[in-house]
């Protein structure tokens, strides 16, 4: 489990010697490198928004699974939760927290005085993938409610936390939300959004959680901008940037920023390909050497980063 009663000593000791220093924190000052501000403007979030606590955003991450930390390379952890200006005691709000690999990250870094909120894909979606077995289904949805008992597991002191899906977010949260998270998570929410509108319910319930100037966080699997639209519609993992800011801007949101950490100019994906293909779940690849080979160059896939605030 977690310490809480690290000192800043050894904070600062552990900072100065732990192996893949890169993701430590240096300094106190904003993250800017690999940061483009598209207002010209100082936000007054800045100062009016509950600070980053690097410290202890650094041990959030390190204290995990080593096969949870295998991938911190390609995902970036804490330069994204810095970049997202995500802060001890806020109220976050995860969509689709799978096995919880931010969610551990969250637990421990929201602290008691926090809110965790898990949000799921609504019931009647899982049917719609035409995969999963009756079985599985159901699991998913379970899952939904029983996301609050997970993260009593992944800290010792964690944050206050519920389970609700799109459909069913409580109305005693509207307006209460400090931050949303959407990693790697919007790609099958559009997928579906011309038979079920479910995109467009997402981003609305996104708007009603949020409080006034409150951010939206995205990652996701970028497709080139040339892709058709027809593939580029999520079924096979990737969203155009441009789609994604024009559904964002549509639903009453600005764009703040984004960032190009999470990018990888290795994963130019083609139109034949899936964005699974790729590691750590290599479908239709891992079974031949060569081709997974080949993927392993790659590297996990390319994702842009970017920064949305709720619009008055």
């Amino acid at each position: 489990m977690f310490n809480k009663s690290i000192t800043a000593v050894a904070c600062a000791l552990a900072l100065a010697t732990t192996i893949g220093c890169s993701e430590a924190p240096k300094d106190n000052s904003p993250v800017t490198d690999a940061k483009k501000e598209v207002t010209g403007e100082p936000s007054p979030l800045k100062a009016a928004a509950p600070a980053v606590d690097r410290g202890k955003l650094f041990y959030a991450v390190q204290n995990r699974s080593d096969e949870d930390k295998v991938r911190n390379e390609a995902r970036h952890p804490i330069q994204t939760l810095e970049f997202f200006k995500v802060a001890p005691g806020m109220s976050v709000a995860e969509a689709l927290p799978g096995g919880g690999w931010y969610s551990k990250i969250l637990a421990y870094y929201l602290g008691a005085e926090g809110q965790l909120h898990g949000i799921n894909y609504n019931d009647d979606m899982w049917a719609r993938f035409g995969f999963f077995s009756e079985e599985a289904i159901k699991s998913a949805i379970e899952g939904t409610a029983a996301f609050p008992g997970k993260v009593k597991e992944f800290a010792e002191n964690p944050p206050a936390s519920t389970g609700f899906t799109f459909a069913d977010a409580p109305d005693s949260l509207a307006g209460t939300v400090d931050r949303v998270l959407f990693i790697r998570a919007l790609h099958n929410l559009n997928r579906f959004e011309k038979e079920a509108g479910t995109m467009t319910e997402a981003l609305k319930t996104t708007r009603m959680l949020l409080k006034d100037g409150g951010l939206v966080g995205v990652v996701q699997h970028q497709a080139p901008e040339s892709s058709s639209d027809s593939w580029a519609d999520g079924s096979a993992g990737y969203l155009k940037k441009s789609a994604v800011i024009d559904a964002f801007k549509n639903a009453g949101f600005e764009l703040v920023s984004d960032a190009d950490f999470n990018e990888n100019p290795n994963d130019i994906p083609t139109e034949k390909d899936i964005v699974w293909r790729l590691p750590p779940t290599y479908s239709g690849t891992s079974e031949d050497p060569k081709l997974k080979a080949k993927v392993d160059t790659i590297g996990e896939s390319n994702r842009m980063t970017l920064l949305f605030k709720k619009s008055l």
